[in-house]
């Protein structure tokens, strides 16, 4: 069974790749003739933008994969000679069911460690080499909430990645109601042994009665500015939780420097990432019984190709429409993440039922 699925699966990820490569190609084109970028600098932009498309692409694959798989084997009696000899239907479809589940780890691990890092490639690339833009000599503002109540904003001109430094950095402290209170200049900020140290600050307070009370040229003062230096560096790379690990998306959660709507899309897109993965599994649950049927009407390679497609369309569809959800009920986001794989699970576990009746 896995040499027969092994075949077809590395035909749909070639198939799927390619569709995805040719738009990327098209992007290379783009940069070189219209950018003026160099011409490794646009096949670097290609090959760091791949990691992600093959995280899309394998749980499509292996649907492919698994419906040609099917359909060929239905189509020359060997499932029915398997059941003849005394093998299950159960026995039969659970090494497919057993690569579903490898797959979505795996996919998951990609997810996870392999994407995060070429994205992060792929904006140097773009930011230093292509829009001549350094990632680290950015404005960049921090907001974070005080102990008693009120906020604190941080803004600084750039960040020094070598030495963890902000530079030219200022601080405003407000109350409750939304009053500044406090002022710091600082020629910069280090970071060390967990804290933020100002360099060379001076220091300005307003009183509630109108009175400014100033301390020139402070030394050395440690603050809470409310983001590490790899927050900070996430935030000047401008990324997007879909190119983000799961515990990256945590982290700036739990830092509190999310608006609300961010925070909502943050959440939604955390808890997505934990689902999609075993669309692998589910894809290769619901292919088996399509393929056993589609086998009746025609077993060509092209019915397999548009099926899957169909499938893999209404699929995200739905995955879309639960997106929305969540992200209106955030509360349930975990839950409305799940739903499309549910759905699709308990669909194929039922047509398989079916099968085995057959």
């Amino acid at each position: 069974m896995l040499t027969e699925l092994a075949g077809p699966f590395v035909f749909g990820l070639a198939a799927f790749m390619l569709i995805f490569a040719a738009t990327e190609i098209l992007n290379i084109g783009k940069l070189v003739s219209s950018e003026h970028a160099p011409l490794w600098a646009a096949l670097l932009v290609f090959a760091w933008s791949m990691p992600a498309y093959v995280v899309l692409v394998i749980p499509m694959a292996l649907l492919l994969g698994t419906l040609l798989a099917v359909q060929r084997l239905s189509g020359e009696s060997e499932i029915t000679a398997m059941k003849a000899a005394g093998i299950t239907f159960a026995r039969i479809v659970a090494p497919l069911l057993a690569v579903g589940i490898v797959m979505s780890f795996l996919t998951y691990f990609l997810q996870e460690r392999v994407v995060p890092y070429a994205s992060d490639q792929l904006t140097g690339i773009e930011d230093t080499v292509i829009n001549h833009i350094s990632a680290f000599s950015r404005d960049l503002t921090v907001s974070a909430p005080l102990p008693g109540g009120g906020r604190q904003v941080t803004i600084a001109t750039a960040y020094e990645p070598n030495s963890q430094a902000l530079l030219h950095v200022t601080l405003i402290q407000y109350d409750n109601h939304h009053q500044p209170r406090q002022i710091i200049f600082a020629d910069r900020a280090e970071f060390a042994a967990d804290k933020w140290t100002l360099q060379n600050s001076s220091v300005y307070r307003f009183d509630p009665d109108g009175t400014t009370i100033d301390e020139p040229r402070i030394a050395q003062q440690e603050v809470e500015i409310g983001e590490r230096p790899t927050e900070l560096m996430k935030r000047m790379s401008n990324d997007d939780p879909e190119n983000m690990s799961r515990a990256e998306i945590a982290e700036l959660v739990r830092s509190g420097q999310l608006t609300e709507t961010e925070q909502r899309k943050y959440v939604t897109t955390y808890q997505e990432k934990l689902a999609r993965p075993f669309a692998c599994f589910v894809f290769i649950l619901i292919a088996i019984p399509f393929g056993l049927r589609s086998i009746r009407t025609s077993g060509s390679t092209s019915l397999g190709f548009g099926l899957s497609l169909a499938i893999v369309f209404v699929y995200y569809v739905v995955m879309t429409i639960c997106s929305f959800a969540a992200d209106a009920l955030n509360a349930l986001a975990a839950l409305w993440a799940w739903v499309p794989n549910i759905l699709f699970t308990v669909i194929g576990l039922s047509r398989l039922r079916r099968a085995a009746l057959i």
